[in-house]
């Protein structure tokens, strides 16, 4: 239980604002279809999140418990500096004439692949080495954040700096990594 609360927390903080909460904002806004949009979501995440697990439990494996314990508390203060700088959805991706579905479980795939929501599945994978865990709870908190986007987006970001949002992720990513370090 503890593996599917800390990867949906960590996740669901490390979304918000990042590239892909944007990207599930202009496709909620665009095909106005948000059920659709989070159903590309959901089947996005699963798919990248397992590959990241995988590797991340497979990692564990042939590293030493000291060296992958130095590993990760660094992972975790690394991100803690990478969450700090905003993502901006620069890409004209969303311009597609295509299938909401589609459309967004691609676009959401690739966003996925290196951001620091994969990366973390792949650190919270070789701590917890439990796949399943790990990427139901991961998926749980990309469809949390995306969520909250897809359905109250507009809203949201007139009553919240994304400032704000940033530093109490990276906080809590300073506590993962000490966390680990105090283990």
């Amino acid at each position: 239980m503890e593996a599917i609360l800390n990867s949906f927390l960590l996740v669901a903080a490390t979304e918000m604002g990042d590239k892909t909460q944007l990207l599930a904002l202009v496709l909620a806004l665009r095909f106005k279809k948000p059920w659709t949009i989070m159903a590309g979501i959901f089947a996005a995440t699963i798919a990248n999140h397992l590959f990241a697990a995988w590797a991340g439990e497979s990692i564990a494996q042939y590293v030493s418990p000291e060296i992958l314990k130095w590993a990760l508390a660094i992972t975790f203060f690394a991100f803690a500096i990478w969450i700090l700088i905003p993502d901006k959805d620069n890409s004209d991706e969303t311009k597609m004439h295509a299938n909401p579905f589609w459309t967004t479980a691609i676009l959401f795939f690739v966003a996925e692949i290196g951001d620091k929501t994969q990366l973390s599945t792949v650190a919270l994978a070789a701590k917890y080495q439990d796949i399943w865990l790990v990427t139901l709870g991961t998926t749980l908190g990309m469809l949390f954040s995306d969520g909250l986007a897809v359905f109250f987006g507009e809203k949201i970001l007139r009553k919240i700096s994304m400032k704000w949002v940033h530093i109490v992720s990276a906080i809590i990513y300073v506590a993962f990594g000490v966390g680990i370090l105090l283990q």
